[in-house]
């Protein structure tokens, strides 16, 4: 089973993504956070690390990329791959999140149909089987 960290306070995006993974079929346990600030605290107190964390990066309280930031300079969290999924397509928001350790960057689809499209993206990073940064835009 896999175990998804997803951080996101839109509760439109969290369905869409719990209905991706439900229609894919993909075994897995979803905790999910929507304040910025209760990301790190999660992870310092969690028994085992998620096999992945999807991260949005416009969050209350604290910004994605501080999380991205504090994950990858953490010695124990810093081999937790981390997929942004955000809305933004800025090549700044790109470059920036890869740089800091992202394992990919995915802007946001809008539709259930986009979010299935995410799917098999994600897996492969929480799997480890693809290792390599890269951007994917969806529609």
């Amino acid at each position: 089973m896999l175990n998804i960290l997803l951080i996101e306070d839109d509760q439109d995006d969290i369905d869409l993504m719990q209905d991706a993974l439900n229609d894919n079929s993909v075994d897995c346990s979803i905790m999910v956070i929507k304040q910025g600030d209760k990301a790190i605290p999660y992870l310092e107190s969690c028994k085992k690390f998620p096999d992945v964390i999807l991260l949005d990066l416009n969050l209350p309280k604290i910004h994605g990329r501080e999380i991205l930031d504090s994950i990858k300079s953490s010695h124990s969290f810093k081999d937790i791959p981390v997929v942004i999924l955000t809305t933004s397509s800025s090549k700044e928001d790109i470059e920036s999140c890869l740089k800091a350790g992202a394992n990919s960057f995915i802007t946001k689809p809008y539709t259930v149909d986009g979010f299935k499209e995410t799917v098999s993206a994600i897996i492969e990073v929480a799997e480890g089987k693809y290792t390599s940064e890269r951007t994917i835009q969806t529609k």
